[in-house]
């Protein structure tokens, strides 16, 4: 299988799971950044694994794998707290400073900082971030002199920054500071061929500390989980497997016990071959993106999320011609 061949060319150290040709693509780009030291800016819809990537750089870079990767949801914590989160603050800075706290960015020094959700963080703290980002200092809460820190930061968001800096919500210097360097995590519907791999890696990490009948997915089952569109992407894949061997009765698990159905155009199927199913909707696919790209192969491809190679070689797998 290429896309198979081509994952074992890639050395990289990494959780992230899969084989399709967007994910290929992906490790490829996060093998050449991981070598960098600017800001990386990751985007893409929640439950895609932005936090697995952000991970992948910081695993792979030689200088700061060995330091420490830190991890903050600019989203998760109180406004009025941010500020001594992110840079600390000396004892008696503020009522209940009882101690010296060095805050996550100092806590991440020689290593890497991941600032989930970064639309979240508010206009007021913006300009802090964007000054420890040109001078490589912070000043804590309270504190009389700065403290120099060397860390890489690494920004993601699954909303458009571009959106929020137009709507005056996200400073625009910052965002150009944030995006130096950039990667997009795929949705889950985007990553043909990996939905049953993901699906049974979670299976049998759930096996271990579930106890289930369950050992196995039904044939109906993976023919639900391909059909899904998975809005949830990949944490919604977990959830809806940790939940059907909770509740299951039988040794398969089946459509209704992950909360899924079968689309009508494979239910009065006398037998449903799990990957004809998928060659079938693979070319339908091909068909329907070619005929409203009036057959513009790059317009296709786009369409797609795949490459004009990987578009050829798709055409020629169904023997169909332009």
């Amino acid at each position: 299988m290429k896309n198979r061949d081509e994952r074992c060319d890639i050395k990289l150290k990494t959780e992230i799971i899969g084989n399709s040709d967007v994910i290929i693509k992906l490790l490829k780009d996060i093998t050449k950044i991981a070598r960098a030291e600017a800001p990386v800016l990751i985007s893409g819809e929640s439950g895609t694994g932005k936090e697995l990537i952000a991970k992948a750089i910081h695993e792979n870079n030689p200088r700061r794998a060995n330091h420490p990767f830190v991890v903050l949801n600019c989203g998760a914590i109180p406004s009025e707290l941010l500020e001594s989160e992110l840079f600390g603050h000396v004892k008696g800075a503020f009522t209940g400073a009882e101690k010296c706290a060095i805050g996550r960015i100092a806590a991440a020094d020689g290593g890497t900082l991941f600032l989930d959700e970064i639309a979240d963080l508010p206009m007021s703290q913006q300009g802090k971030l964007l000054r420890f980002l040109q001078e490589g200092s912070i000043d804590p809460v309270g504190a009389s002199k700065v403290k120099k820190v060397n860390v890489r930061v690494i920004a993601a968001s699954h909303v458009k920054l571009e959106t929020a800096v137009s709507n005056n919500e996200f400073r625009e210097d910052l965002f150009f500071r944030l995006n130096v360097l950039n990667l997009h995590s795929p949705r889950l519907a985007e990553r043909q061929g990996d939905i049953e791999t993901l699906a049974y890696h979670y299976l049998n990490a759930f096996l271990s500390t579930t106890v289930t009948p369950a050992r196995n997915f039904s044939n109906d089952a993976l023919i639900a989980l391909s059909c899904h569109s998975w809005p949830g992407n990949v944490r919604e894949l977990m959830n809806r497997i940790q939940k059907a061997l909770v509740m299951c009765e039988g040794k398969l698990l089946e459509p209704d016990d992950l909360g899924l159905c079968i689309p009508d155009r494979y239910a009065n199927a006398e037998v449903i071959d799990l990957e004809s199913a998928r060659q079938a909707a693979e070319k339908k696919a091909l068909k329907s993106a070619l005929e409203h790209a009036g057959n513009n192969i790059s317009q296709a491809a786009r369409a797609l999320s795949v490459s004009r190679m990987t578009l050829y070689r798709l055409l020629d797998k169904h023997k169909l011609r332009i």
